[in-house]
Formats: C-alpha cells, sequence, structure tokens
C-alpha cells in the first residue's frame, strides 16, 4: 500500500512538472511574440519597412511585413529552454532554421530573387536531410512502396520540404489565414508527438502554436495590423514539414507503426497541399504557366462568394477540420483507398466556389468581381 502511494504521487508530480512546461512554454512563445511586435511595428513605421498594396494585394495601405521576426524569437528562446536535446541531436536543425529565416528577412527588406529563394531551400531541407538524417524512409506501403532507397529518399523529401515551405507561403494572402492554418497544424502536431510521448518534439510545435497566437491577435487589429512576410512562411513552412516529417519517421518505430502516417501527414497540412495542387490544375486547363500568379488561389475563390477575410478565413479553417476528422475517421483504410478519398473530399472542397459563384451568376445574371 505505501508503495502503491509513493507511486502515485511520483506519477502525480511527474504528470504536474510536465503540464507546468506545457503551460509556460506556451505562456512564454505567447508573451515574447505579444511584446515584440509592437516595437517592430514601431520600427517599420519609423523605417518604412512596409508592404506596398500592389494589383493583387489584399490590403490597400501600407502595413509592416516582419511579424515573421517576431515569431522566429520567440520559437527560437522557447525551444532552447524547453527542446534542448532535440536542437543538440538534430544538430544541423538551428542551422537550417537560421537560414531560411534571413534569406526570409532579406526577401521581406531587399527583395530577393525567386530562384536564389529556391537555392537556399534547398540547401536548408539538404542541412536536415543529409547533415541530420531527418527523412522520408518509407511510404509505408502508399502506392505499393515501402523502404525507399537512400537517393530516392533524399531527393523525395527535399522536394517535400521545398513543396511544403512555398505551398504555406502561397495560402499568405488574406488577413488571418496563414495564421490560423499554423495554428491548426502546430495544435495537431502538439497531440501528436505528446500522444507519442515525443515531448522535445511537442515542445517545438507549442512554441509555435504560441508565437502565432500572438502574431493572429495582431494581423487580424485594424490598429496594429501587420504581415508575417516572407520572414514568417519560410519559418513556419520549415518547421511544419519538419514536424511530419518527424512524425513519419517516429510512426515506423516498432513500438508505434501508425501505418497511415503518410495520409494522416497530408491530411494535417491538406490546406496548403491543395491549393498549390488545383491552381496548377487551374493555370494548366487555362493554358497559363504553372508558376505564374494569379487570383485562383482558395482563399480568392471563397471571396469571390462576397465573405469578408475574416468569414473566408473561418470557412477555409474549419474545410481542414473536416478533412483532419475525415482522415482520422478513415485511417483503417487501405492506405491508398484512404489517400484517394481525402484528394477527393479536399478537391470537392477546393473546387466548390468556383461551382457555386457560377450558379449564383447563372441564376442572377450578375457578373460577380473580384472583391481583392
Amino acid at each position: 500500500m505505501k508503495d502503491l502511494s509513493l507511486e502515485t504521487i511520483a506519477n502525480f508530480i511527474g504528470y504536474s512538472s510536465l503540464y507546468l512546461k506545457v503551460i509556460l512554454s506556451l505562456s512564454i512563445s505567447f508573451l515574447l511574440c505579444f511584446t515584440a511586435i509592437p516595437k517592430i511595428i514601431k520600427v517599420s513605421y519609423r523605417k518604412q519597412l512596409m508592404a506596398v498594396p500592389g494589383k493583387r494585394s489584399s490590403h490597400n495601405q501600407k502595413v509592416p511585413i516582419l511579424g515573421g521576426v517576431a515569431i522566429y524569437f520567440a520559437i527560437t528562446v522557447v525551444s532552447c529552454i524547453f527542446s534542448p536535446e532535440m536542437l543538440f541531436k538534430v544538430r544541423f536543425f538551428p542551422a537550417a532554421l537560421v537560414l531560411l529565416f534571413f534569406i526570409g528577412l532579406m526577401d521581406d527588406l531587399l527583395m530577393v530573387a525567386p530562384r536564389k529563394k529556391l537555392y537556399a531551400q534547398i540547401i536548408g531541407a539538404l542541412m536536415i536531410v543529409v547533415g541530420s538524417n531527418i527523412r522520408i524512409e518509407s511510404f509505408f506501403g502508399l502506392l505499393g512502396v515501402y523502404e525507399l532507397p537512400y537517393l530516392v529518399s533524399v531527393i523525395f523529401t527535399v522536394f517535400t520540404i521545398v513543396l511544403i515551405i512555398n505551398s504555406y507561403n502561397l495560402i499568405d494572402g488574406i488577413d488571418g489565414l496563414a495564421g490560423s492554418v499554423g495554428i491548426l497544424i502546430s495544435t495537431c502536431f502538439v497531440f501528436i508527438f505528446f500522444r507519442l510521448f515525443d515531448y522535445q518534439m511537442g515542445f517545438l510545435a507549442i512554441s509555435l502554436l504560441g508565437a502565432l497566437l500572438a502574431f493572429l491577435y495582431f494581423n487580424l487589429s485594424s490598429e496594429s495590423k501587420i504581415f508575417m512576410g516572407d520572414t514568417g512562411s519560410m519559418v513556419v513552412g520549415f518547421l511544419i514539414s519538419f514536424m511530419a516529417i518527424k512524425f513519419m519517421n517516429l510512426s515506423s518505430m516498432p513500438w508505434v507503426m501508425i501505418k497511415s502516417a503518410p495520409v494522416v501527414s497530408i491530411a494535417i497540412l491538406i490546406v496548403p497541399i491543395i491549393d498549390t495542387l488545383s491552381v496548377i490544375i487551374i493555370r494548366l486547363m487555362k493554358g497559363g504557366s504553372p508558376l505564374k500568379a494569379d487570383k485562383n488561389h482558395i482563399h480568392h475563390r471563397v471571396l469571390r462568394l462576397g465573405f469578408n477575410h475574416i468569414q473566408t478565413t473561418l470557412i477555409i479553417c474549419a474545410s481542414n477540420v473536416l478533412l483532419i476528422a475525415f482522415g482520422y475517421l478513415i485511417r483503417q483504410l487501405n492506405i491508398n483507398l484512404m489517400l484517394i478519398l481525402l484528394i477527393l473530399a479536399a478537391l470537392l472542397l477546393s473546387y466548390l466556389p468556383l461551382v457555386l459563384v457560377e450558379f449564383v451568376k447563372k441564376r442572377k445574371g450578375l457578373n460577380i468581381e473580384n472583391p481583392v
């Protein structure tokens, strides 16, 4: 009885300590970002470090664009405090993050050529994939593929990281969307890593969550608005790709073995992935270049229905939640069938606004113009 009581007390203290660290890490990340942003806004106005409205802009006045600096600052400090073992084991992770941070910052301040940003993304990805050996090693039977040869694994993982970074950057087109999607993704990874007892990765996800919550407050503000810029989108995009790969690696361990891990990862990241995929499809169908910027992103399609930025963000995030829940519910199916059903559901939700716009046009005979 005495031993049982001691064990109960020890477990309680252990759980209490973990919960306290979770609360502290989330609070510190939030507060660091929350206190840094007003100072960044002040400097941005003083030095005119602003996003100037253009033809494709969703705003009509200059807005500070260095919100990513505060996000990076909060994540770095909290990770060093609560995830030191992860930073030590994945020794090239801090270097890759710093590289992407400074390339994003240079682009926000001076404009960097797209190919130079691409080179930096590839180098950052190679640091993780080759330098730290963090890569997608198996498809878990997806498309009939299990273990990947080393070279194929390296190339595919680098491609995946670069794709996710740029996909996340592409959804940063209206107020609140990138921040909200990032919050949803990081919340999923917080749950996953703590459920699988990888607390170091869990605290990294928490640091991202806290920083994005603080950023979102200002991003949606009418008086103290700020954008995350390429600094933020590069850092956040890299982090969510890194967490997705770590989740897949953890899922391949014999004591875990989550066979649906690749499709679950796609479900979590479905909004940026399906947005990029659907935009490329639309551009090719119209005979244009898949790399040419336009207003065919998911948020543009929803905006055409007459919703404002906040409503559009809520609709897209609700769709993301539904797709994640759908992926979770069908997780016991064959992995290939699971992927097909998930992609079809995502494409259906993605193209639904276009169908609705055409329906309204024919029904009312109105010419609905882009609101942005």
